[in-house]
């Protein structure tokens, strides 16, 4: 019997432009300023990706393949844990989808063929708000947060 899967759908508006907010995706100097990780490929269809933590460390947390770019507009990957690359049930997919709107960008987040109640939809439930917004805050004001913060006891 095959897992139940789940997917999310994140949407957010930034004050930028499709080039930079594609940028900020693909450009491991730039992910690392709001997402405290490097996403590193050659953003060719079929490559390889890898999220590396960045730090002194340089742990590949996660893992995946580059499905789709067309730049600015949109960037297919696939998702794994890194220790779990062996495994094809593990992969997920993510697709960005970067829109101008007006004077701004709209950016739509899915996050698909998760298995549902796993620990890494759960950890994509509490990831990507924190990073989209960490990201927003880079474009809009030169500064990201703290995606590593956590919340304070009640």
């Amino acid at each position: 019997m095959n897992p139940q899967k789940t997917s999310f759908v994140y949407v957010t508006y930034i004050r930028s432009t499709p080039d930079k907010v594609f940028e900020a995706i693909t450009r491991p100097e730039i992910a690392r300023r709001y997402w405290g990780h490097e996403n590193v490929s050659d953003w060719q269809p079929g490559s390889g990706w890898e999220h590396v933590r960045a730090d002194a460390q340089r742990t590949v947390q996660l893992v995946g393949k580059v499905v789709e770019v067309s730049p600015p507009t949109r960037l297919v990957i696939t998702w794994a844990n890194a220790s779990q690359a062996a495994d094809p049930a593990s992969y997920s997919r993510v697709c960005f989808d970067i829109a101008a709107y007006e004077d701004m960008v709209r950016l739509t987040v899915t996050h698909d063929e998760l298995e549902a109640g796993s620990g890494m939809a759960k950890g994509i439930q509490q990831g990507w708000p924190i990073v989209l917004s960490s990201l927003k805050s880079l474009l809009e004001t030169g500064q990201g947060i703290d995606v590593f913060a956590k919340p304070k006891a009640a």
